[in-house]
């Protein structure tokens, strides 16, 4: 049985996410209030896998996450695209006039932008967790009271949907990123060979040019960047590090550009190695 640990509660989006990357196999879900939790876990435990949600096609990067796993020393194994579709739920034996207030983890309910502005009586209040809300609003009996969570939480929870699919672009995808201690790996990679993405970070010297050169490098090696992002580094002014995702064909070529590119760098780590995540739609 693999251990997961995940960021929010029984029902929440990182809960799903992990039963449809590990499908068809037996897991136990560690769930912690945080991102740091997550790694923790992993620190206690090496043959605990991790899985954290790094991007999200409306909200953007997690920055934060970024910066957790390259302080980790975990190595990106695998990745998923979850299509997240939102519910408003209370409690079974209440209705839409007896709301009052309605909670959820900030991104969620920024998300429902649309919906919420229809529902200006409603207040607004930010919460850890999506199914974590769902959940307290449950247990604690806490009449109008509201949440926004997953129809799986809702259910897990015996709450009552007042709405499917609130939130306001439907086009809406959390990338989740599964991590695990280097020394389990290649253990857990026996199933699968196949490597065509990875995400590295890097820091560059300051000066004219220094990140153009190392794009056309890449360019060079057909090297498909997906993403990059860059982040101050505390302490040193005007410094930056970048966190680039690439895709690729050929593994051997791939290789090839990170050698080019590293003499250009400051700094160079690859986070991980891994096959292109599937999306459910």
């Amino acid at each position: 049985m693999k251990r997961i640990a995940i960021q929010g509660t029984l029902g929440s989006y990182h809960d799903i996410a992990a039963h449809k990357y590990f499908e068809g196999e037996e897991i136990e879900l560690i769930c912690c209030a945080n991102f740091e939790d997550v790694f923790a876990a992993i620190r206690k435990d090496s043959q605990t896998i991790g899985m954290l949600a790094i991007e999200n096609t409306i909200a953007g990067s997690l920055l934060h996450n970024n910066e957790l796993l390259r302080q980790s020393g975990t190595q990106i194994i695998g990745e998923y695209k979850l299509r997240i579709s939102h519910s408003f739920v209370c409690l079974p034996e209440e209705d839409w006039n007896d709301i009052t207030e309605v909670n959820s983890h900030p991104i969620a309910l920024m998300q429902c932008r649309e919906f919420l502005n229809q529902h200006p009586r409603i207040k607004v209040v930010e919460a850890e967790d999506t199914a974590l809300s769902a959940e307290i609003i449950k247990r604690e009996n806490l009449k109008g009271h509201a949440a926004i969570c997953s129809r799986a939480a809702a259910e897990r929870y015996g709450m009552k949907v007042l709405q499917e699919g609130i939130e306001t672009n439907k086009h809406n995808f959390t990338r989740f990123l599964v991590v695990a201690d280097p020394w389990q790996v290649d253990e857990i990679r026996k199933q699968n060979t196949v490597l065509n993405k990875a995400n590295i970070v890097f820091t560059l010297p300051h000066s004219e040019g220094s990140l153009s050169q190392v794009l056309s490098i890449l360019s060079f090696y057909n090297i498909n960047l997906t993403k990059i992002q860059s982040l101050p580094i505390i302490g040193r002014e005007w410094e930056y590090q970048f966190y680039v995702d690439v895709a690729f064909n050929d593994y051997l070529r791939y290789k090839q550009s990170i050698t080019a590119i590293t003499p250009l760098t400051k700094e160079l780590k690859i986070l991980g190695e891994y096959a292109e995540g599937k999306s459910n739609v």
